[in-house]
């Protein structure tokens, strides 16, 4: 296939990435031994080397091989970004096992169907998350291991550790097929789904996302700050990637805007992964430009970042933002090359070793010129061995090696790539396509508006009508004013007819707009009427 893109790499980029056959302990293992003195993590007033951690993991993988931990057990790990979670991940792939990424925020029924799918033996938490497994009644089926009890003093987790005896032996890994961790899906289209991911579609895509940007990274001696929540494919991927090239990476527990700015101007960390939110927040902080100093580059991932906060980063701070687009089935897959033309509303291109393509949507298999709306379908060693459980599912979404994403998106003659909805969100009013994100990306663009979202709601006379929930950033904003714009800049279908005004939007834990939570509670709405 033609790889238009190819062109946007950096010259240093070869339009392949060189994969080693390693598991992800192996990551870890290389570079403690290499740089065993160089800070690894910061995380509040724990600080710990290279040779620290490794030792800490080797030291955890032992107790809980001494109380019989077998190669395949499942470990859920319910933990902000801390050293612990760390600690807890390295040492379940040292024995073979697979983390289930569990959010400390879930609810007792978001976390049953988790726990009762993947069926782990194991579960890692701060203490105050033991009654949500008594509530869900899992209490005796899960060994449960707590990182903090202030009632006790000190943990069984820092007891394990502390323990002496002989290290467990390291398990011996097929990085091709040993799945390293279950990452459960949003269930924006259904429910939550364990996504297979094994350590070669992990240690693959940290070498892909690693690859184009070795003429800005020096080996060692970066520092990162962690703000991507590590159970999200962002958050992993950059604690991989912290560790590939002996990074110090900077743990955020839970963002919070002073805190963060107050870890950056101590630490000054060189690399900043972040997320929409922070940076519209940034925006308007007096010590942006001290904040902004030390970064050698910025990112931004988890969901569209607006045009104008792109282009007012750049002008206050003189830092582009990349953007960068994943999904749990793909990993890192797309991101903004860094010295090519900013498109507004574009993912980017593909990383090196990625291919993707748009195909029409009734066979799914021709592939679409550029310019057409169709199905965005993506190949690479970071396309996920399959569905926990789900072979039907499986089979539906990977077809001939190609991973079919469920999102509606057109290509350029560039090779730029852009998203422009899902499939299941997609509007038909009056028998056009109305693509959610279209109308977002003209609502953006007003001064007025902080954040938005558009999705359709019946209608009697045109099947389905589009509705725009805003967040304005005034209150002299008005719906007339946003209905003039927006006739202006959007095709008469296209236009919302009706729109409401809100002081808060339900999002994720990585700041995503949770747009099923708004359609479901507008299904609700009107099965009441």
């Amino acid at each position: 296939m033609e790889r238009r893109w190819n062109s946007f790499y950096p010259k240093s980029v070869s339009p392949q990435t060189t994969i080693p056959l390693i598991s992800l302990y192996e990551l870890l293992e290389r570079t403690a031994l290499q740089y065993p003195s160089q800070i690894a993590v910061i995380d509040g007033d724990k600080t710990s080397t290279y040779a620290q951690l490794r030792e800490s993991v080797d030291r955890l993988a032992s107790a809980l091989h001494r109380r019989g931990f077998q190669k395949g057990d499942r470990v859920a790990i319910m933990l902000p970004n801390c050293v612990e979670y760390i600690i807890s991940n390295f040492a379940t792939q040292r024995l073979g096992g697979t983390v289930v990424q569990v959010n400390p925020m879930y609810t007792p029924t978001e976390l049953e169907h988790i726990l009762r799918d993947s069926e782990p033996a194991w579960f890692i938490s701060e203490g105050g998350q033991h009654t949500k497994l008594e509530q869900i009644g899992l209490v005796d089926q899960i060994v449960f291991i707590q990182t903090d009890d202030p009632n006790e003093g000190i943990s069984p987790f820092y007891q394990w550790i502390g323990e002496s005896g002989e290290f467990a032996p390291i398990a011996f890994i097929d990085p091709k097929e040993d799945v390293a961790l279950l990452q459960y899906t949003g269930g924006t289209t259904g429910r939550s789904k364990g996504v297979m991911l094994t350590h070669f579609n992990l240690i693959a895509n940290v070498y892909q996302s690693y690859s184009v940007y070795t003429d800005l990274l020096t080996i060692p001696g970066e520092r990162m700050l962690g703000i991507p929540p590590f159970f999200h494919i962002s958050g992993i991927v950059s604690l991989n990637r912290s560790i590939l090239i002996a990074g110090t990476l900077i743990t955020v527990r839970r963002f919070q805007l002073e805190q963060a700015v107050e870890l950056i101007l101590k630490h000054r960390p060189t690399v900043f992964p972040g997320l929409p939110t922070l940076y519209v927040a940034l925006l308007s902080h007096p010590e942006l430009d001290n904040i902004a100093s030390s970064f050698k580059f910025c990112t931004s991932g988890t969901a569209p970042l607006p045009m104008e906060v792109v282009q007012k980063f750049k002008e206050k701070t003189g830092q582009r933002i990349i953007e960068i687009f994943g999904l749990s089935e793909g990993l890192i897959t797309h991101q903004t090359p860094r010295s090519a033309v900013y498109k507004q509303g574009s993912i980017g291109i593909p990383l090196p070793g990625t291919d993707a393509k748009i195909v029409d949507l009734h066979t799914g298999t021709e592939e679409l010129p550029p310019g057409q709306t169709g199905e965005f379908i993506i190949k690479g060693p970071g396309v996920m061995k399959g569905y926990w459980k789900n072979p039907e599912d499986t089979a539906a979404t990977i077809r001939n090696g190609w991973l079919y994403t469920g999102d509606l998106a057109t290509m350029d003659e560039d090779g730029y790539f852009f998203i422009v909805g899902r499939k299941k969100e997609m509007i038909i009013a009056s028998g056009y396509n109305v693509y959610p994100q279209e109308v977002e990306e003209v609502l953006y663009r007003h001064e007025g508006v902080a954040e938005a979202c558009v999705f359709g709601i019946p209608d009697p006379y045109r099947g389905e009508t589009v509705k725009a929930i805003i967040l304005p950033k005034n209150p002299e904003l008005t719906v007339e004013e946003m209905m003039e714009w927006c006739n202006q800049r959007l095709a008469r279908y296209k236009v919302p007819r009706v729109i409401e005004f809100r002081h808060e939007l339900p999002k994720s834990a990585v700041g995503k707009i949770l747009r099923r939570v708004l359609i479901e509670e507008e299904k609700k709405k009107h099965a009441n009427s």
